[in-house]
């Protein structure tokens, strides 16, 4: 590769805060330090599958250090129209991934920097191997559910304002002896619901992780409301299944579904079984906005610097990851191993019990 480069940046898969941030230190990065050319790729790879392809030149004065504190992504993103499988007006599928790959190409890109989930980097780096394009991946889900990284891009935020969730509820379940729900994000996935709800000193978490039991549930929130307070709250991820064993989820008019009901399930069988007023508050989209903690700031600012300064190495099929208190790289298929909670040995649900937090089980 020449000393005088071009690369891309993309953004894929749900928004959340913090991506601004990673394309700021990207762009900061190499241009400062390295003298490059940064293109900004619109709506992840449906920007490449445009003719023209749809980009933007990115310079210093459109990622100044304001724009680390911006919520969303100003690249937009997608998490939709999978390139190997790409729905068609007709209704079929199509591989529409040599378009990608020739969009590329087209814009004269020696390296490609990707900010996804595990599901986006699996896409990318297909996408990379069959092109042979140099690629970088860098972890941003509000699930923090990406392996190798103890943290990714999103996550703190998410849970940040699932906390002042609880905080705002606290008082009011107080005031009118109410269990109070809080229904919040987590494909498959738990930690949002744990760290927010030890946090915010719930009473209850239900995570997937953890099979439950409501009549547990129940018990423990009779047991409150006779001895310590007049009533509860109960964290919820929406991927926990209901009394079935099976996923509540809702449809959309595209024929989707998404995870989410859960909580007014979990109302309604606590308000049969303990008697108690319940009342469900679903945090749904508004944990993916607003603007993003120090935190992320602080991870996604380190991940960008570190993906440019892997371009420059020349070290590709790499995700950057946060481990032991500082900024590091593994392969890229790292990204696709398990990070789900333990149900005994996970540090969180430790401390959780620790408290005297129900988890359903027992």
């Amino acid at each position: 590769m020449s000393s005088s480069k071009t690369i891309g940046v993309l953004t894929s898969g749900g928004d959340c805060a913090g991506l601004n941030a990673v394309i700021r230190a990207v762009v900061a990065r190499a241009i400062q330090s390295y003298g490059w050319r940064v293109l900004g790729l619109k709506q992840g790879t449906h920007g490449l599958l445009r003719r023209p392809v749809d980009f933007a030149v990115l310079d210093l004065q459109s990622a100044n250090p304001a724009m680390a504190r911006m919520a969303g992504t100003i690249l937009g993103t997608t998490n939709r129209g999978d390139p190997f499988a790409y729905p068609m007006p007709d209704g079929t599928l199509k591989d529409r991934s040599e378009e990608v790959i020739e969009g590329v190409r087209l814009i004269g890109l020696d390296a490609l920097i990707g900010i996804g989930g595990d599901g986006s980097m699996a896409i990318l780096r297909r996408l990379a191997q069959q092109g042979d394009i140099p690629f970088i991946g860098i972890p941003k889900t509000i699930d923090n559910d990406v392996g190798a990284t103890e943290s990714s891009v999103g996550y703190h935020t998410a849970v940040m304002v699932a906390t002042e969730a609880i905080d705002r509820l606290q008082p009011t379940a107080a005031s009118h002896d109410r269990v109070m729900i809080l229904e919040v994000m987590g494909r498959d996935n738990g930690q949002i619901a744990l760290a927010a709800g030890i946090a915010g000193g719930a009473d209850v978490i239900l995570v997937p992780e953890i099979p439950y039991s409501i009549d547990v549930v129940a018990a423990h929130i009779n047991k409150l409301r006779q001895s310590a307070h007049n009533f509860a709250i109960v964290v919820v991820a929406e991927a926990v299944r209901d009394n079935t064993g099976a996923h509540v989820q809702r449809q959309h008019m595209a024929g989707n579904a998404t995870y989410g009901g859960i909580g007014h399930v979990l109302g309604e069988a606590l308000a049969r079984t303990t008697g108690a007023e319940t009342r469900v508050t679903v945090l749904g989209h508004v944990q993916r906005g607003g603007q993003p903690t120090w935190d992320d700031r602080l991870v996604a600012s380190a991940f960008g610097v570190h993906a440019v300064d892997l371009v420059a190495e020349g070290k590709f099929d790499r995700m950057v990851a946060w481990q032991n208190r500082r900024v590091v790289d593994v392969p890229l298929t790292a990204a696709f191993e398990p990070a789900q909670l333990g149900a005994s040995d996970d540090t969180l649900v430790h401390t959780a019990r620790g408290l005297g937090i129900c988890l359903g089980d027992r």
